[in-house]
């Protein structure tokens, strides 16, 4: 078992557990909850995220234990820290343009896809690429092959499509 600082607000507040079994990972969070309302645990790689969940309160704590599978903890890299984040709070992420998204990947099939794709917007959080897509309810899904990978979302008061990518330019579930 790996042990890891659980950071709120950027401050030590608690611990994360890492366990390895088989083809899974469990993961185990606890610390105090400073505050009212919902707290999310996500893990923290040199490579990626992983939100973990909703911590449930026990008295003063807040504590999670969930098991993910390799292909969902492979993306995070190696795992430096767990973090404690309000739910549903707007995440702090730079958005930039992207007026011609078929040209930031190198795999031939998701360039095709994205070929005159209008209004897209990139960020990047280590090695993972995120990828966000006007979505209009109207018209067809963007990237469709992919709608099993897609979290929809708002930026800046827009609704968006957002796909995550490895360094292969494999979808990130």
């Amino acid at each position: 078992m790996d042990k890891f600082p659980l950071l709120m607000e950027g401050k030590a507040a608690g611990e994360l557990t890492a366990e390895q079994e088989g083809l899974y990972t469990w993961f185990s969070a606890r610390c105090p909850l400073r505050s009212e309302g919902l707290w999310c645990a996500w893990a923290v790689g040199d490579r990626g995220e992983l939100r973990l969940g909703v911590l449930e309160p026990e008295g003063t704590q807040g504590c999670i234990r969930r098991r993910f599978s390799g292909r969902l903890t492979a993306p995070l890299g190696r795992l430096l820290r767990g973090e404690v984040r309000p739910a549903g709070a707007k995440e702090t992420e730079s958005w930039e343009p992207a007026p011609a998204p078929d040209r930031l990947f190198r795999a031939p099939w998701l360039c095709r896809r994205l070929k005159g794709a209008q209004g897209a917007l990139l960020r990047r959080a280590g090695e993972t690429r995120y990828l966000a897509l006007p979505y209009d309810p109207g018209k067809p899904f963007p990237l469709t092959t992919l709608f099993c990978f897609a979290r929809l979302r708002s930026i800046n008061g827009a609704p968006y499509v957002v796909y995550s990518f490895d360094p292969q330019d494999r979808p990130i579930f």
